[in-house]
């Protein structure tokens, strides 16, 4: 019995390893969250987590390939070994610590409200009325992230819809069915480059990670807990591609700013 359970281990062991082991990465990613994630008809992925995946792995000298995964389904298909890790602008929480291991941050990107331009809250200029002002209004995040666990916390009263994709989400937006969205600035500026996001606007209130933990620590790449080797490489070469601008220019490319986050 002690041989088969140890023989069992070994196995695991080697599964946990085996893309790493043979110079290759598989990614999981969301593929549906422009301009950070975006899959096509045929599963290519593009956007901002591509680059930093591609651009990870020439650092890490790896071959690697993209998982399409909803969201909400990232952190479980990783501990059930579906991919190595996952690069799908997620932001570091301790909720997701809990879970899964975390790179160093290496982006940030201030979140905001989305509302019509004839929105009570649209002249809003500081975060503090805002959230009181929020008070019962219908506020759409998506589910699973970061913005949805900063409703509940700071917003109770709101009454929250949780949408799988932004699409789902920004959908409901423009038929009016919610009254603001709420996720980073550079997914909602999206909608607003549609004909359908004409008459919204943002609410002019930045809301910052450092203003409430529950917005996490940035942006950071996913890992297994067990997979400390590889952590310690991805940390290395992300500081590395911060510090060189390489990530840099992705965010330009992307958000036309430089999201980058250095390395403490």
């Amino acid at each position: 019995m002690y041989l088969k359970v140890l023989f069992v281990a070994i196995l695991a062991a080697l599964g946990n390893s085996a893309h790493a082991a043979e110079g290759e990465l598989a990614i999981g990613t969301e593929g549906a969250y422009p301009p950070w994630s975006m899959a096509d008809a045929a599963g290519n992925v593009t956007g901002f987590d591509a680059d930093v995946g591609n651009l990870l792995c020439t650092k890490l000298q790896m071959k690697c390939h993209f998982v399409v995964q909803a969201f909400d389904g990232l952190i479980p298909a990783l501990k059930a070994k579906r991919f190595d890790i996952i690069i799908s602008g997620m932001s570091i929480t301790q909720d997701r610590k809990k879970e899964i291991n975390f790179s160093v941050g290496y982006a940030e990107l201030a979140n905001m409200f989305l509302v019509p331009k004839t929105s009570d809250l649209a002249g809003i200029k500081d975060v503090g009325t805002l959230l009181k002002d929020l008070d019962g209004k219908s506020i759409g995040v998506q589910t699973g992230t970061t913005h949805a666990h900063f409703i509940e916390k700071r917003v109770p009263t709101a009454d929250l819809k949780t949408y799988d994709s932004l699409d789902q989400m920004q959908i409901d937006l423009a038929s009016g069915r919610v009254e603001a969205a709420f996720a980073d600035a550079s997914a909602l500026q999206d909608f607003l480059a549609k004909p359908e996001g004409k008459d919204f606007q943002f609410v002019d209130v930045k809301v910052q990670s450092k203003f409430d933990a529950s917005l996490g620590e940035g942006i950071g790449v996913g890992i297994s807990q067990e997979n400390t080797d590889l952590k310690a490489k991805i940390d290395t070469a992300l500081c590395s591609l911060v510090a060189d601008g390489s990530i840099g220019k992705a965010s330009q490319k992307w958000f036309k700013s430089d999201i980058s986050r250095p390395c403490d």
